[in-house]
């Protein structure tokens, strides 16, 4: 049976041509179904929906995800709620890179 974490992994290996991080470590990976006979289902956000390369990352996952062994069939959905905010979605390396700190409010 093919996991989430499996398709998580091979969907790390896709890099924001922009910003040169993973769209797994941006957050723009909001959810991931995998059915047991062998469906993938990507909920993926974008920077924007104006996002210039938004179908070149979508067809990116397509390819990596098709390529798994197991996979019968792949399908991304763009999803904009909520809306991609970097503060909540991004990981701790593209917020610093970004110049995102979090600071306690104490």
């Amino acid at each position: 049976m093919i996991t989430v974490e499996e398709i998580r992994s091979a969907i790390r290996s896709v890099i924001d041509p922009e910003i040169g991080f993973s769209i797994v470590d941006m957050g723009l990976v909001y959810n991931i179904d995998v059915s047991e006979n062998g469906l993938v289902m990507v909920y993926l956000t974008l920077t924007s929906p104006m996002c210039p390369i938004g179908s070149q990352l979508v067809s990116a996952v397509e390819a990596v995800v098709s390529g798994i062994e197991g996979v019968k069939g792949i399908n991304v959905e763009l999803v904009w709620d909520p809306p991609w905010d970097p503060r909540r979605h991004a990981s701790e390396d593209v917020k610093a890179m970004l110049g995102i700190w979090d600071f306690d409010e104490d």
